[in-house]
């Protein structure tokens, strides 16, 4: 154990961990942040927390296998359509907001698109760390306990921006697209073939992802509102 603490490749690895923890665990916090933010405040934390749990669960699980998975073609590619399809939908205004009601189902409903984002996040996220470590289990366990303070913490952060700058939840989607978007052209099968004949969609790609789930966010959003407005058009003619 003294030998390991005195070993400066021990402290090393740790502080990259540390590094690498914070840069990626930022994209976790933020799909917990707007997957919680129409939850009535007492279901917010409890969210947070389960949400938070959830994702520290699937990166141990995640650890053993994750190597294994970016082999697998298109992988990414699936991925990256599912994460861009959840950006767009934590754009969309969620129902029964108020005095509770449907408050329960929104809350198991926010906790699975947080379980359903971290599990397309993660394994990166994994990588990162399990690089980090060399294949110190010491310096991994290390790595992952200290992902739930910052994702936990972090989380209630941005939710407290979001509600003072709602600006911040289309800014969050879009890259969310983004990422979505890195992943289609970074897939084991794709990114040769890109690299070959169309390097440039590796910019493209992923600012296309984040403009296409505004757009659609947006316009999905939209079309509830219109229906509300035609009901009450609707219901001022009856009287």
């Amino acid at each position: 154990m003294i030998e390991w603490l005195n070993n400066p490749q021990t402290w090393t690895g740790l502080m990259q961990i540390v590094i690498a923890d914070i840069l990626l665990s930022g994209d976790n916090a933020l799909v917990i942040a707007l997957a919680c933010r129409s939850l009535p405040a007492h279901q917010q934390k409890r969210a947070i927390v389960f949400g938070g749990a959830a994702a520290i669960g699937l990166r141990v699980m995640l650890t053993a296998v994750a190597v294994y998975l970016l082999t697998l073609p298109f992988l990414k590619v699936v991925g990256g359509l599912l994460l861009l399809w959840i950006a767009v939908k934590l754009l969309l205004p969620e129902e029964g907001h108020g005095d509770g009601i449907q408050g329960g189902g929104n809350m198991w409903g926010a906790i699975k698109t947080i379980v359903l984002a971290d599990l397309v996040m993660s394994v990166d996220n994994v990588l990162a760390v399990a690089g980090a470590a060399h294949g110190d289990i010491a310096l991994l366990v290390i790595g992952l306990l200290l992902s739930i303070p910052l994702i936990i913490y972090g989380s209630t952060m941005i939710l407290k921006l979001i509600a003072r700058f709602p600006l911040i939840v289309t800014l969050g989607a879009a890259m969310l697209g983004y990422i979505g978007g890195e992943m289609l052209v970074g897939d084991v099968r794709v990114a040769p073939w890109v690299e070959a004949h169309a390097p440039m969609l590796h910019s493209l790609v992923p600012i296309l992802g984040a403009i296409l789930v505004v757009a659609f966010g947006k316009l999905f959003a939209a079309k509830p509102a219109a229906k509300v407005v035609d009901l009450a058009a609707d219901e001022q003619q009856a009287h």
